[in-house]
Parts: structure tokens; sequence; C-alpha cells
């Protein structure tokens, strides 16, 4: 992602903030309206009835590529379904680091991402997007190849190595499914914005949200289409269309070659 200007900051509540500040009777107040306390999140539940999130994502890094040390963010929207109403609950998550790249803050996305649905041991069906080929095509196909080489590439280094393994090991041990989606950045999708707006500002301010805490979206697109500069945002992804990828390797593990492009 380019570098942006700090943007406005709405009224979010700090790292850690708690929940009870949200009025009385809103979703977010009942117990049941966090994602691990989904009654079919239960890790013995069937994978196909495992509850569908929707995660959208995005990075950002002030001064990317510049010599010295650039600040930068990651943030990420969480969208499911309330398991009683079927009202759709968001949780927002950012994070910071004061010198980094695009590319490790895309990594550390996916793996603030997948640590905060995973606190209670609950399962689900993960849909994460993100505008990051980087990441994308990273979990889709280049980590494959990389462990069948034991963990080289044709072209020297694996760059964040230590960073991937990270976002492997995470991935595997929170017994999820997972399915990769790229989305265009800067095109006007309302998530992908957030995401964005959530990342930028984490990389000037340098705080975390230190896990999932109640979102600001709709205050957000809000304000936004006030301004004419909103569309509606995507609907809840469909528990049809979820398509389950290739479940990654283990990162202290060599595939045999022939895993490199083998598909399932």
């Amino acid at each position: 992602m380019a570098a942006q200007p700090k943007a406005h900051r709405p009224a979010v509540r700090p790292s850690g903030a708690g929940r009870d500040a949200q009025p009385e009777g809103h979703p977010d107040t009942h117990p049941d309206a966090h994602p691990d306390a989904h009654p079919d999140a239960h890790p013995d539940a069937h994978p196909d009835a495992h509850p569908l999130v929707a995660v959208y994502a995005d990075e950002s890094c002030l001064g990317n590529g510049r010599p010295g040390d650039n600040p930068g963010g990651a943030g990420g929207l969480v969208e499911l379904r309330h398991p009683r109403t079927g009202a759709i609950v968001r949780r927002d998550y950012w994070l910071a680091e004061p010198a980094t790249t695009n590319n490790r803050m895309a990594i550390r996305s996916v793996i603030e991402a997948v640590r905060g649905l995973s606190t209670k041991g609950a399962h689900f069906r993960i849909i994460f997007t993100s505008d990051s080929r980087y990441l994308i095509d990273g979990l889709e196909s280049w980590v494959f190849g990389w462990a069948a080489r034991g963990w080289t590439r044709k072209g020297g280094a694996i760059e964040n190595l230590a960073l991937w393994r990270e976002a492997l090991a995470t991935l595997r041990s929170g017994g999820h499914r997972y399915q990769w989606r790229w989305v265009r950045g800067h095109a006007g999708h309302p998530q992908n914005e957030y995401a964005n707006h959530l990342a930028t500002r984490a990389a000037a301010s340098q705080d975390c949200s230190g896990g999932l805490v109640p979102s600001q979206f709709d205050a957000w697109l809000a304000a936004r289409t006030t301004r004419g500069a909103a569309r509606a945002p995507d609907p809840f992804p469909d528990s049809g269309s979820f398509i389950p990828a290739r479940a990654v390797p283990d990162p202290g593990v060599a595939l045999p070659p022939s895993a490199a492009t083998r598909r399932g």
C-alpha cells in the first residue's frame, strides 16, 4: 500500500478498551456476540458447520522503501453473524511497528486476525480478504514451493522467512479452515478502505488494539456516506460460497518436491 497521510481519527477505544461502553441492548453486549461464543464454533462440530467469518485486512508503511526506520501498521475488520439474531457483528483490530515494511505488516495482519479468533479454542471457516498480492499469493502458492525446496527460493533467501513461519504456525494451530481472497486496493471497496484506515492510523499513532475490539465501521461509513465518498458495503458472504484453501505446510518440515504443485 502506498504511504498515506494521517486521517482524522474518530472516537475509537484505546488498546484493550472494554466492551461495557456499548449501549444496553446493542448486539455486541450479548455474550453470544463474541466469535468464540458461537454455538457452532465448538472444535467437535463438523468443519462444514463451523461458523463463517469474513476478515478484511490491510497494511501500511509510512515511507515504505525509503532509507531509515519507517513506521507501519496493519488493521482489519472482522464480520460474523450473530448466532441468534442473524445480525452482522463486527470487530476491529490494529497493530503497529516502528520500523517495518508493507510486506511485513501484510503478514502480521493475518497473524493478528487468527490469534484474535483463536483466543478460546473456537473453530471457524475464515474468508480472509486483502489487497496484498504478496500475502495472498504467498499463502496460496509460494509457501508450498518454499517448503518443497527446504525453505529456500530459487532467487535466494526468502524475505521475512521468520515471520512467514510464524504466520504458518499460527494458521495451523488455530484449527480453522481458510479461503484467501484478493481485492484491488483503493478501489472504493468499503471494508477494504476501512481496513486501510485502521492500518494507516496505527502506522501514524503507533498503537495497538490489543486484540479484537468493538468496531467503529458503521460510524466511519456513515461519515463517508455523508460526504458522498462511500458505496454500500459488500454483503456478508453466503456460507455456500466458502471454498477451503489447501492447508498450509508445517513451517518446520520440508515438503517433497511433488507437493509444490499439488492442489488440495
